[in-house]
């Protein structure tokens, strides 16, 4: 390995093992601010020197966390932070697992596309709005067949009409270079 040219130590490796990671908020000493509002469980909101929140903390055997950092005077908890760490990853865990994950299947028609092809795709349309996934439908028109963009976009809403009873268009037909598109979601 070649040597820095500007006599510099190699700042980028060294041989500690992994970093720690800091903790998200300012715990007990590493408190910077010299006057701080208490909030806890059973007391009243305080403004109070920083020496005198941290005995106070000390004395009930818990930590002073700083919850905003911003305010003016800064708010810090005494709470026993291993346990608002558990319970702030918990509910963050439990609001990921709520939010729904959209699912977006997409169905290909053509200008032409025969009746029987349209009912086939339709039934698939109709399976995927029951499941809660939205519906994108596309018409590829390919070489002259862009001179039908009015029959490419009555196939579309043609589709979107015959699946009012389980989805509603999200978007109307729109034409993006070769391709006309159409979104509908599920009813709820």
């Amino acid at each position: 390995m070649a040597a820095p040219l500007n006599n510099q130590p190699n700042r980028g490796q060294n041989n500690r093992g992994p970093a720690r990671k800091e903790p998200d908020h300012r715990i007990n000493d590493r408190i910077m601010a010299p006057v701080v509002r208490v909030v806890g469980e059973g007391m009243e909101p305080t403004i109070m020197d920083i020496r005198d929140a941290l005995r106070l903390a000390y004395d009930q055997g818990l930590d002073l966390v700083e919850i905003s950092p911003n305010a003016q005077p800064p708010v810090c908890k005494i709470i026993d932070y291993q346990k608002f760490n558990y319970e702030l990853k918990k509910k963050q865990k439990e609001m990921k697992s709520k939010s729904s994950k959209v699912v977006i299947k997409e169905i290909r028609l053509s200008p032409q596309t025969d009746d029987h092809d349209f009912e086939f795709k339709l039934n698939h349309a109709i399976r995927f709005l029951k499941e809660g996934n939205k519906v994108k439908v596309d018409i590829f028109f390919k070489g002259r067949s862009i001179l039908y963009k009015e029959q490419g976009e009555a196939q579309l809403l043609k589709f979107a009409e015959a699946l009012l009873e389980y989805g509603k268009p999200e978007q109307m037909p729109k034409l993006e270079g070769k391709r006309m598109l159409m979104l509908i979601a599920p009813k709820k």
